[in-house]
């Protein structure tokens, strides 16, 4: 089994960088599973198995007159595996990630 891994994305990234690893990231979590490692907003670090894989997503009944949330671009929901619901992450708060092949 291979392991991809990003360390620590370097204060010197630029938008366009950061752009580029949020819709690589993105893209990845919507293949499988991704280990992200990211600093809290209390400071403490945190380490979540995640997904967007629609294969993996609980069933959710659509209400027709729910509002749709606007999307951020510095944060981004997943839904972690081990609690088992949906948590969310700061893009660059992100120290590591890692995705199993």
């Amino acid at each position: 089994m291979n392991n991809i891994i990003v360390s620590a994305p370097t204060s010197e990234w630029t938008d366009k960088d950061w752009n580029k690893f949020r819709n690589w990231l993105t893209d990845m979590l919507k293949v499988g599973e991704v280990t992200v490692t990211f600093t809290k907003k209390d400071g403490t670090e945190r380490v979540m198995r995640c997904t967007l894989n629609p294969d993996d997503l609980p069933k959710v009944e659509i209400k027709e007159e729910k509002k749709e949330r606007k999307k951020s671009e510095d944060s981004l929901a997943v839904f972690d595996i081990e609690a088992k619901g949906w948590r969310s992450f700061v893009f660059r708060s992100i120290r590591r990630v890692n995705i199993e092949l």
